[in-house]
């Protein structure tokens, strides 16, 4: 009796056991399915819904993966609905009040999934209705960023069957969607009518374009919602590229127009510009940084310190970001630099307006430490030269003084058409130009070239050496001592740097002959990654790269209207759309001494399938997928 009793444990052991461990490779197959609904309250599809609580049962235990991001309910909910799971159930309070005779869906994108093996359910989307019907329209298409046509993912779509141009900024959207991976979104359950459309990254919940933070994307056009029946073969999809048809079997489906909206979204110029830190590592400068540009510079008052000619500016074109370098070492050693600064800054009606701080600006590092460093450094300096003057070994009777750190941008080999940029860490106080000597090697001895020495635009720290740079030739860049002095004293060393000028065989010319663009509008770039390495203005419809170096490019360009030379982004106020921006849709491989000429036509390809995937840092989302785990265990038993 006792054996029998044994056993009979035994059994039920051994299967509560199996029953605790479905995952493992002892314990059965893994489970392959995915999760799958089973009913919910109200019912999908439901009509003349009341209820504000949204249940979905599920035959299976689940979960959701980043339900915030991926979770978008239409009508968008001004109050953020609460979204949970418990068990094998998840549940959608919304906090809104329904609206009349409305669609609404909760498209829950992928987010399901299985609770032990993390299997995906796949796209899912909820839907009920207030009214009596279910709308079931969709509109597609993409959002990009406009001056570089990457996808733009997570931002909001929307839709207005208000026309007006107010109704963005005063209305919320009335259907929302929010882009994937590749920039793609699918609004549904659209009603059957007029609408404009528009992308909106939004801060405030309002579902309404409200401050210049916001990125945006609008179209000044309507559109109306169609659908019709499509056919197409049964094929299995291998890649982007290429297809098998497995069967002549036809696929029927509802084909929704329009599927390929197409919105540029940019952050409009003049965003809100506020002072955003000041800081002082060192006695000798000052930075002081702002969040937005402004073309008006700055003023200082000294309150006590006289501030006129009391600094050098080195500060960026739109003045957001300003280096004062303080001329009197006398003043830079004080313990505190006191003074009202005066800037434009942005106020609450969102107008430029002037503005005083008063602000008190101490150095991190005190000119007491540095005298100190110094201090110790010179007496390590002592120290090795009395080791050396006792060894018997050369030595130095006076500490030198630390040079002047100049920096010449120039390589080995120098292309025709490239100029040697000079960089120095300090504001100058002398360039002697006799002392800098620009040599070419002519049967074997070296003859004075003619050069230029120019600053770098504005900037204060940045110089550009020009010469006329002939083909197969060697030149020399002599520069003696003390030819760059600081403002603070310090002298640069002795430099020579030999560079050669190669033949015109070691390069290559990219000429391209552009359709649908105006005559000198575009602005075309050469580019190493998504990085421009040379930038031409074309004519008469042409843009021409002369002494380039072999290898593999990209090419983009963006229509230049008025001229500035720069992208220029949007306004919504005006219905100003971005410059336009165009991506040369492959890679193109340049070799020594080949010409090569290539005609683009600017919109042949679609504008979200321009930019080569080489180059796109925003890449599609990897799709979730069943892991086929029971074929890999069955291939380890055998």
């Amino acid at each position: 009796m006792k054996t029998l009793r044994f056993l009979f444990y035994l059994l039920v052991g051994a299967w509560l056991w199996s029953c605790a461990s479905p995952g493992t490779p002892d314990g059965g197959p893994y489970d392959e399915e995915p999760p799958r609904v089973v009913g919910s309250s109200p019912a999908m599809g439901a009509l003349g819904t009341k209820q504000d609580k949204v249940e979905i049962y599920f035959n299976e235990f689940i979960q959701l993966d980043n339900p915030n991001e991926k979770v978008v309910i239409s009508p968008p909910q001004i109050n953020q609905p609460e979204i949970s799971t418990q068990g094998k159930r998840i549940k959608v309070q919304l906090l809104d009040t329904l609206k009349k005779n409305t669609t609404y869906t909760i498209d829950f994108s992928d987010a399901i999934i299985d609770n032990n093996e993390g299997n995906p359910m796949g796209n899912y989307t909820f839907v009920f209705s207030t009214g009596e019907t279910i709308d079931s329209m969709e509109v597609s298409g993409y959002v990009l960023n406009a001056q570089n046509l990457e996808p733009i993912k997570g931002i909001l779509v929307g839709l207005h069957q208000n026309l007006d141009d107010s109704a963005f900024t005063s209305l919320p959207l009335e259907r929302v969607a929010r882009t994937n991976g590749s920039g793609r979104f699918v609004i549904k359950g659209v009603y059957p009518g007029t609408y404009r459309i528009y992308a909106l990254q939004e801060a405030d919940g309002t579902f309404t374009f409200s401050q210049k933070s916001e990125m945006l994307a609008f179209r000044p056009d309507s559109f109306t919602t169609g659908n019709f029946m499509d056919v197409r073969p049964d094929t299995v999809w291998h890649d982007y590229a290429h297809t098998r048809i497995d069967s002549i079997r036809a696929l029927h489906f509802t084909h929704y127009t329009p599927d390929d909206v197409v919105l540029l979204a940019f952050l409009e110029a003049g965003q809100e510009r506020h002072l955003l830190k000041t800081v002082r590592e060192v006695p000798e400068h000052f930075e002081i940084y702002f969040t937005a540009p402004d073309s008006v510079v700055p003023r200082i008052e000294g309150l006590n310190f006289d501030a006129e000619n009391a600094f050098l500016v080195n500060r960026t074109e739109g003045n957001d970001t300003l280096q004062y370098w303080i001329c009197d070492t006398t003043l830079a050693y004080q313990d505190t630099l006191h003074m009202v600064y005066r800037y434009t800054e942005t106020d609450t009606t969102g107008v430029l307006c002037e503005k005083a701080d008063t602000l008190h600006l101490v150095p991190r590092v005190t000119h007491e430490k540095q005298v100190k460093w110094r201090a110790e450094e010179i007496e390590k300096w002592r120290k090795t030269q009395d080791k050396l003057h006792k060894r018997g070994q050369p030595y130095q009777t006076e500490y030198p003084e630390p040079p002047l750190e100049v920096r010449f941008k120039a390589t080995g080999i120098l292309a025709p058409n490239e100029n040697i940029g000079i960089d120095v860490p300090q504001p100058l106080a002398v360039i002697d130009t006799s002392k800098i000597h620009l040599m070419l090697r002519q049967d074997s001895i070296y003859v004075p070239a003619a050069y230029e020495l120019l600053p770098t635009g504005i900037s204060l720290l940045n110089y550009t050496l020009y010469a006329e740079w002939r083909p197969n030739q060697i030149y020399e860049l002599v520069v003696d001592s003390a030819a760059f002095v600081s403002i603070y004293g310090q002298a640069s060393n002795a430099t020579k740097l030999r560079f050669n000028v190669p033949t015109l065989d070691r390069y290559a010319s990219l000429f391209l002959n552009l359709k649908g663009v105006g005559d000198s509008l575009a602005v075309v770039q050469l580019l190493a990654g998504d990085k421009p390495v040379r930038t031409v203005r074309s004519s008469n419809s042409r843009a021409e790269f002369f002494f380039l170096k072999p290898g593999s490019y990209y090419v983009r360009l963006f229509l230049d209207h008025n001229g500035n030379g720069q992208w220029d982004p949007g306004e919504y106020a005006t219905g100003r759309q971005a410059e336009e921006t165009y991506y040369y849709p492959t890679k193109i491989d340049l070799r020594a001494m080949w010409d090569v000429e290539q005609d683009w036509d600017v919109k042949a390809v679609p504008i979200y399938r321009q930019k080569p995937l080489e180059i796109t840092k925003q890449k599609p989302d990897k799709g979730r997928t069943i892991k086929n785990r029971n074929a890999e265990r069955e291939r380890n038993k055998r």
